[in-house]
């Protein structure tokens, strides 16, 4: 039998119901489905307990992989995550504007209409110049949220190696206070 427990950090509570497992702390809180076959879970005090009948590969991966995401769920209530992006352009100078829930990147390439880019709403983005930063307290928001920024940029029938104008990330998702060191 495959186990694995993870403490639960002081000033978090966690609750588990219906394979949904929710996660609060002084930033906010986080709900995410935990569903899987051979792999269960339960919380127990301060400890949440993983576990699985079989002994086999995949569920020791699923095993670990979930405890990843319940160590990032735990920093992401407590101290948050932050992504940075930057842009770059040689031809055009690109613009970037937040109204609402939408990034509009406009002047691409000189183009006329603005690339849209539909924010999640627990994510906040703010632009200094020529960097975008990205943050809140899901670590795979965040990184999504940067994904789709650099992939609205993407250059479709220019030569990538003169054409090299476009948004692009610089730091993957990282703690808050640490300053890209994570």
């Amino acid at each position: 039998m495959l186990k694995n427990e993870v403490e639960v950090p002081e000033n978090i509570e966690v609750s588990f119901v219906d394979d949904k497992l929710t996660v609060k702390g002084e930033k906010g809180s986080i709900t995410k489905e935990f569903k899987h076959p051979q792999v269960k879970m339960k919380v127990e005090g301060k400890k949440i307990i993983i576990t699985s009948e079989i002994e086999k590969r995949k569920a020791k991966a699923v095993i670990g992989t979930w405890s990843a995401i319940l160590k990032n769920m735990f920093i992401g209530v407590t101290k948050g995550w932050k992504g940075e992006l930057k842009i770059v352009y040689s031809h055009f100078p690109i613009k970037a504007k937040v109204e609402g829930q939408t990034l509009f990147i406009e002047n691409f390439l000189g183009e006329k209409s603005p690339r849209k880019v539909l924010l999640p709403k627990d994510v906040k983005v703010e632009i200094n110049q020529n960097t975008i930063l990205v943050s809140g307290i899901d670590k795979e928001l965040v990184g999504n949220t940067c994904g789709k920024i650099e992939l609205a940029t993407k250059i479709k029938g220019y030569d990538k190696r003169v054409f090299q104008d476009g948004v692009y990330t610089t730091k993957k998702p990282y703690v808050e206070g640490e300053d890209g060191k994570s």
